[in-house]
This record gives structure tokens, C-alpha cells and sequence, in this order.
């Protein structure tokens, strides 16, 4: 699997202001993700990577003592801090490459955002190499069966890839252990949503910046005939159709 950085950057710095209007789900996970595997005790510093717009970094807040809020895209960042002010500490850089000294934090949280490092190994070996002795990496990934009912749709009408591939859980499992990190802990849950139309569900997903960004993708426009002959094809009942997110969140230890 490869992806287009670039393209990652650019869509979601132009999703910066739209992205919590329609950012339930991101919510729900980030909850989730919180509920399961937050420690009773956050000591030292800790990082919120892939902040976005700072829904996890508020949530984490209360119980860090020293907390980084780091995103690869600068737009999204500035609209953390718009939030959280000198509360945090604000880094713009990149996961494949972090600002951080070897063994100097303590916890990494991550919702949503490991998918987007792709091929992941690069990023857990950074985050393996910041993280202290005993430090802890908890965070929540999209995993392979995400929007398959868009991709099938899709297959229907071209070999084109229209929709971001993501990992399996064997997949994850194996590159973590290959990163050095064990006691890994793993839970897989399907958040489903539902849309009047698959226009709906495009439209959000433009929205968080979730564009197709794979290096594969069909780079000219795609025609209306061939769009709606994808809409004809995708299952829905009479009044809706459905999108299933494929959720794996994850703990693991250095």
C-alpha cells in the first residue's frame, strides 16, 4: 500500500474548518478509544498524534501533566489551538519523523490517524524509538473492511482504485511486534452510519479531508455517467444506505 502525502496534506488542510461539523464518528471513536485503554494515571508527556482539530487532545487534557498536540497538516493545528490556547504544547511535524529526543515520552494516543502512514512500519518504528521504557501506544486505526460497500460499488464499474485500502488486524499485529512493541492488546469494532445517499456520504467524507489518496487512484475526473452507474450499484433498503467503518483500536507497550 502506498499513499500520496501530498495529497493527504492538502485535503485535509482544506477540510480544517469542515471537519467538525461532521466529525460524529471520530468523536465516538475517540471516546471509545479512552473508555477502554485510558490509564488511571498519565505522568510525564504525552503526545496526541494527528490531533486534527483537538477533540482528543480536550478529552485528554484533564489528565496529562504535559500534553502535545502534533499534526502533520498546519491547518488543523491552528484550529486546535483557536480551542486550547497555551493549555498545550503545539507541534507540526510528521509521524515517519519525529521532533522528539529517543526515550523521552512517556504515552502516544492516536485516533484515527496511524492509517494515513502507509506503509505504517516507518511510523511505529518512530514511535518505538520516542516512546520510554514501559511507555505505552494506544490508538485507534481504520481497518480493511472500512466502506466496503463503496468499494464493491466501485468494482462494478471500473479497476480503478476509488477507495483507501487499510490494514487487517494480522497485519497491524505483525508490524508492531516487528517495531519491538509487545503486550499488544487488540479490539475490532464496526461503527455503522447511515446516509440518505451515497452523494451524502461522499460529501462527508470530503468534508474530514478522507479523500482518496492512494498513489493508484485515477488521477482525471471521474464522468457523471460513470458516478451514477457506481450510485445505481450501491446497496441501500428504501430509504437509506449504510457504510460501515471498520474500527481497530489498539494497546501496546515498549
Amino acid at each position: 500500500m502506498s499513499l500520496d502525502k501530498r495529497k493527504i496534506k492538502q485535503s485535509f488542510g482544506n477540510a480544517s474548518q469542515t471537519y467538525d461539523s461532521v466529525a460524529e464518528l471520530q468523536r465516538n471513536v475517540g471516546r471509545d478509544l479512552l473508555q477502554a485503554f485510558l490509564p488511571e494515571n498519565l505522568t510525564g508527556n504525552v503526545i496526541d498524534l494527528g490531533c486534527g482539530t483537538g477533540f482528543l487532545t480536550q478529552e485528554l487534557l484533564p489528565h496529562c501533566e504535559t500534553l502535545v498536540a502534533l499534526d502533520l497538516v498546519f491547518p488543523m493545528l491552528q484550529t486546535t489551538r483557536e480551542k486550547l490556547r497555551n493549555s498545550v504544547n503545539y507541534v507540526c511535524a510528521d509521524a515517519e519523523q519525529l521532533p522528539f529526543s529517543t526515550e523521552s515520552i512517556n504515552a502516544i494516543f492516536s485516533n484515527l490517524a496511524l492509517q494515513w502512514c502507509q506503509p505504517i512500519d516507518e511510523a511505529l518504528n518512530e514511535l518505538h524509538r520516542v516512546l520510554k521504557t514501559n511507555g505505552t501506544l494506544i490508538f485507534s486505526i481504520f481497518g480493511s473492511k472500512t466502506l466496503h460497500e463503496l468499494k464493491t460499488a466501485w468494482k462494478n464499474v471500473d479497476d480503478f482504485s476509488h477507495v483507501n485500502d487499510f490494514y487487517t488486524m494480522s497485519e497491524l499485529q505483525s508490524a508492531l511486534t516487528q517495531a519491538g512493541f509487545f503486550s499488544i492488546e487488540m479490539k475490532n469494532v464496526s461503527y455503522i452510519s447511515y446516509y440518505d445517499s451515497v452523494l451524502d456520504l461522499m460529501r462527508e467524507l470530503k468534508k474530514i479531508g478522507a479523500h482518496n489518496v492512494n498513489s493508484q487512484r485515477r488521477k482525471n475526473l471521474t464522468s457523471k455517467k460513470t458516478l451514477q452507474t457506481m450510485m445505481a450499484s450501491y446497496p441501500r433498503t428504501k430509504d437509506e444506505i449504510v457504510a460501515t467503518f471498520d474500527v481497530i483500536c489498539i494497546v501496546a507497550r515498549r
